[in-house]
């Protein structure tokens, strides 16, 4: 089965890593390393919809506190 198979009726999970990245994952397979439930399941193409609402900033978390400290380092300059 193909990963756009429009016949896939497998449940997912949508998954989020300490990085605050997101990703689907069968739902009945355990999850992976370092990655947690973020409390949304079902048909894939629902999953992703969520994934596309709540992620909307594709940085990764170390990357944006980084910059967000850069930023007030400039700004006490």
């Amino acid at each position: 089965m193909s990963w756009d198979d429009e016949e896939d009726r497998t449940i997912y999970e949508v998954v989020v890593n300490h990085e605050e990245q997101y990703s689907i994952w069968p739902a009945d397979r355990d999850l992976p390393l370092g990655w947690n439930k973020a409390g949304k399941q079902g048909p894939k193409a629902e999953c992703l919809e969520y994934i596309k609402e709540v992620w909307t900033d594709m940085r990764p978390l170390s990357l944006r506190k980084k910059m967000e400290e850069q930023a007030r380092e400039a700004g006490e300059r």
